[in-house]
């Protein structure tokens, strides 16, 4: 078997109202593709969900498209956002002879955490078989010549023409962007939060003098569990100059950081009592706070996303 290939290793806005608690905010459709063949009826599988599998397949095996099909279906968060947090296991197996060509540890670890979108770079089929995959699925990807990068394909050693299968274990997935309830908040003076359609916020800043004391509010409260101030959590996170109403630094165009609530806005949590997983948070620091020597010139705005919190590696 060889090692698993680097690229397969690193692996308009909408203004809302918040006019009352309890309404739902942030929940998106996202309806699990169909395949024309499923791959679950190509080859047999065997072994748990989540464990490393036994993959058959009848050599020497081709497909012209490449298909796909879910062995077992998950009831966890879902695979809607390119550029989301997910935990994947998965083997790959050559049809040309049935051997395992590559196949992660399948150890648990739930903090090897890389982006839908650099799985995609390296598999580009998995970009539509598993997309809106949940978190606890198990499915069968049928690869046609093309379903993996060429770069990694050859490093594999598979053919220009070669199909192969893949056994992938959808093990965790981070929520895209906040996700929860609408929560009624005093604004006057304060920043404004509106939110494209993938969840991405816009801050408006008034023409106001920023407040001299930190101030810390939740907008949408996620239904997820409890995060602590030092615990590592995974977020997207933009903060705004006051002044001038620059950007300052966003996760959005990159990748959800993994971080503390402490480490970007140091006492925003013990401002805020209770901060939940799915939760969006508003903070506005004054200047000469959020740095280690204080010099900051401008106060700053935050808004954060909870998506998830971040697994210890494996022992």
């Amino acid at each position: 078997m060889r090692k698993i290939p680097a690229a397969l290793a690193i692996l308009g806005l909408a203004t809302i109202g918040l006019t009352a608690c309890g309404v739902p905010a942030g929940y998106d459709a996202c309806p699990r593709p169909e395949s024309s063949t499923s791959a679950a009826d190509l080859v047999t599988v065997s072994g748990d969900a989540g464990a490393e599998p036994d993959v058959a397949v009848r050599t020497p095996f081709h497909v012209s498209e490449t298909s796909f099909g879910d062995i077992q279906e998950g009831d966890g968060t879902a695979l809607s956002s390119k550029n989301q947090a997910v935990v994947l296991d998965l083997q790959i197996v050559s049809g040309e002879t049935g051997e395992v060509l590559v196949s992660t540890p399948y150890d648990g670890d739930l903090s090897r955490v890389n982006t839908y979108d650099r799985w995609i770079q390296a598999v580009p089929a998995f970009e539509t078989a598993l997309e809106c995959a949940t978190e606890g699925t198990r499915a069968v990807v049928a690869l046609a010549p093309g379903g993996i990068e060429a770069e990694t394909a050859a490093s594999l050693g598979l053919g220009e023409n070669d199909s192969a299968v893949a056994v992938v274990d959808v093990q965790k997935v981070f929520l895209p962007h906040a996700q929860g309830s609408l929560v009624y908040n005093d604004a006057l003076g304060l920043p404004t939060v509106v939110r494209a359609p993938d969840g991405r916020p816009g801050i408006i800043v008034p023409d106001a003098t920023a407040p001299e004391d930190l101030v810390a509010q939740t907008l949408i409260k996620g239904d997820g569990p409890a995060v602590s101030a030092d615990e590592p959590i995974r977020v997207h996170a933009t903060s705004v100059s006051w002044d001038d109403r620059t950007v300052l630094d966003s996760t959005w165009d990159t990748q959800p950081a993994s971080t503390t609530l402490d480490q970007i806005v140091p006492g925003a949590a013990e401002a805020l009592g209770e901060v939940t997983v799915g939760s969006q948070i508003l903070v506005v620091l004054p200047a000469g706070d959020g740095s280690d020597d204080g010099s900051a010139a401008s106060p700053g705005v935050f808004v954060i996303d909870i998506l998830g919190v971040d697994a210890a590696p494996a022992q």
